[in-house]
């Protein structure tokens, strides 16, 4: 009996040797990392941007465009043409917000109603450029008014972009301040662009006014050099405008507001402050968006 107990007892140790041990708990499934929701698409989403050449050839608008687009859902339609023919466009009702620099021109705007919502953007220069030869002399004339003079005495070939943008009325203005009508063989219109008409004048050999922000990338494939700056008057400011949705009831409105108020932004201000500075080694732009009017 105490034999067969004993067997027992073996037999009851072999069978809970052979018991697996207990399967460890499987991991708990990872937890996905939350995707963002994606930006909700604007009821109106496309935004008609009537503009100055100036900010489309720099490529500042190359820069700020697309991070709008990425920041608000909003799709832009860049329209860039002569300052005269971007206000041209708000008055129609055919853009939603402009982006210009002809001051005068643009309060013809509000006043009529056609524009609100003005707001200062940035500011750079006018500066005369012409042949390095310089066959009238200007180098070294203070006032751009007496430059062109020394050029009408010349008839030094001068290109003039004669196309109602705002760098056109402000070589218009200057020969006003200098009291000539330029006419004659020596003075040639383009009707276009800034970079189109700079290279005119480059393969013509003729001075022409330009902005800065326009000749500076170009100014490697130019036989140009920069004869006059720094005066006073060819201070050139730029002011968003959004188109008036009560006389103009298609303008998209939300969307004109947004991309002022992203221009005028802080964060966007800085870019546009520091925009050109790694190749130029100076802004081709200095933003003006907390500042009084000038």
């Amino acid at each position: 009996m105490k034999r067969l107990f004993a067997l027992l007892f073996l037999c009851v140790l072999a069978s809970a040797a052979c018991v697996p041990a207990a399967m460890p708990a499987p991991p708990a499934p990872a937890t996905a990392t939350p995707v963002p929701n994606p930006l909700p698409a604007p009821a109106n989403p496309e935004v008609i941007l009537a503009t100055t050449t100036s900010t489309q050839d720099s490529g500042l608008l190359d820069v700020l465009v697309p991070d709008f687009e990425a920041k608000t859902g909003y799709r832009v339609k860049v329209i860039a043409v002569g300052t005269g023919a971007a206000l041209a466009m708000g008055k129609q009702g055919d853009a939603d917000v402009l982006l210009v620099h002809a001051p005068t021109a643009e309060m013809e705007l509000v006043h009529s109603g056609d524009a609100v919502d003005r707001r200062l953007v940035m500011h750079n220069d006018f500066i005369l450029v012409g042949p390095e030869a310089d066959p009238a002399g200007v180098r070294g004339t203070a006032k751009a008014a007496d430059a062109l003079r020394k050029i009408a005495q010349a008839q030094a070939l001068f290109v003039s972009r004669g196309d109602g943008s705002g760098t056109h009325k402000m070589e218009l203005a200057l020969w006003k301040e200098a009291g000539l009508t330029p006419q004659g063989a020596w003075y040639q219109e383009t009707g276009q662009g800034m970079g189109t008409t700079l290279k005119i004048a480059s393969e013509k050999g003729a001075y022409t006014l330009t902005d800065r922000a326009t000749f500076l990338p170009m100014q490697d494939s130019l036989d140009l050099a920069i004869l006059l700056e720094g005066d006073q008057i060819l201070y050139n400011v730029y002011h968003v405008m959004v188109v008036n949705p009560a006389k103009h009831p298609g303008v998209n409105y939300a969307g004109a507001t947004a991309f002022a108020d992203y221009l005028t932004s802080p964060e966007v201000q800085e870019i546009i402050g520091a925009f050109g500075k790694d190749r130029f080694g100076q802004p081709l732009f200095f933003p003006n968006a907390e500042r009084t009017e000038p």
